[in-house]
């Protein structure tokens, strides 16, 4: 928040209690007059301003709390304990504020009365209107608080709308892109040579790989089971475009399948490790597809055998990696992490790490393993 902001909100804040303040003046002013104990303008502003501007520093407190301890969740029950002691705290700290005002301020017909003749009758006019007041100014403030995280959840909802349809235009590029397009009708125009079954095989995969990018929901998060999926049918066809150069393991234990995940997340990161890891290779290449819970942390990682970083390529990232890492920041804040780092054996590892969202379950028949 800028130092503008801050002061603008400041303002606002002592402008509504003084004019609640000029409202309470003028009820005080009249209703002495009606009761035969009139005061003078002045003073009634005087004193109302004094009671409110006290109320003004005490909202202070559940103004913070209420950003602190919410009624809503699973702590609901604990947190409206602490609200209830912090009225209590509340009501009886603006008898002493108020109580202390007075000696100086004295009293409408111009007595100073001593703090023994002040607190007793101020606690029991004042004690639960102080109360009230507590409740009033903290349901104000969780309106607030609610209001601003609709906000942040409808701008965030619209980033990752607007990420996700770049996602799904760059997986029609190759992500799916025309160079992967025309590789794959090319491998399918030789293999219709050699082996015209298999060429028809990768034809079809091409069509359903096509075919599912066009009717993959709009949805940010599916399940890993949905994206794995969806790599398969990607990594079919790049298999029989490299053949015996390219060969893909998986590590997906039954227990992860359900867990959501981006919507394509696992394809720029794949793409990448075959583009710029396997591609380049003279040999065969490897990559291996590993995920594993971690407490409440998924860990996802692809893992290939290739060339490794390219120190020419160091700080730059291609528009997949680079859109992967915006989204998963817009879902999950400072809670996700992708990282591409040397692997062990030779080649890189790039590894996402979200926080873990889905149900336990045990070993499915119909769950796809490790080939």
């Amino acid at each position: 928040m800028d130092a503008a902001t801050r002061w603008r909100r400041w303002t606002l804040f002592l402008v509504f209690w003084t004019l609640i303040g000029f409202f309470f003046a003028g009820q005080f002013y009249i209703s002495s007059a009606q009761f035969g104990r009139p005061v003078s303008w002045r003073q009634a502003l005087g004193f109302s301003l004094a009671d409110w501007y006290v109320f003004a520093l005490l909202s202070l407190g559940p103004i913070a709390l209420a950003a602190r301890l919410s009624l809503e969740g699973r702590h609901w029950v604990r947190n409206l304990g602490i609200h209830v002691s912090a009225s209590i705290l509340f009501s009886l700290a603006y008898v002493a504020l108020r109580s202390w005002v007075s000696l100086w301020q004295g009293t409408p017909d111009g007595r100073i009365q001593s703090l023994q003749e002040t607190v007793r009758p101020l606690f029991f006019k004042t004690w639960h209107f102080n109360l009230l007041i507590y409740w009033v100014v903290l349901s104000v403030a969780h309106a607030r608080e609610y209001y601003s995280r609709l906000q942040e959840r409808t701008l965030r909802a619209a980033e990752l709308e607007k990420r996700l349809v770049e996602a799904k235009l760059q997986a029609l590029q190759m992500q799916l892109n025309p160079h992967f397009l025309f590789n794959s009708l090319h491998a399918i125009a030789e293999l219709m040579h050699r082996d015209v079954e298999a060429a028809d095989r990768m034809l079809t995969r091409l069509s359903e790989l096509l075919r599912m990018a066009l009717d993959a929901s709009d949805t940010q998060e599916v399940t890993l089971r949905e994206e794995i999926q969806f790599l398969r049918r990607y990594l079919e066809i790049e298999q029989t475009r490299f053949g015996d150069r390219l060969t893909v393991s998986m590590a997906i234990p039954d227990e992860t399948l359900d867990a959501t995940v981006p919507n394509l997340v696992l394809q720029p990161l794949v793409e990448n490790a075959i583009r710029h890891g396997i591609e380049p290779l003279a040999r065969p290449g490897r990559i291996e597809l590993r995920a594993r819970r971690q407490g409440a942390v998924l860990e996802l990682s692809v893992v290939d055998n290739g060339r490794g970083l390219d120190p020419a390529r160091a700080g730059r990232e291609g528009i997949g990696l680079a859109n992967t890492r915006a989204r998963l920041r817009a879902l999950y804040g400072d809670q996700q992490q992708l990282d591409l780092k040397p692997n062990e054996n030779g080649g890189l590892c790039a590894q996402v790490r979200i926080p873990w969202s889905g149900r336990d379950f045990g070993t499915r028949s119909d769950a796809p393993g490790t080939p």
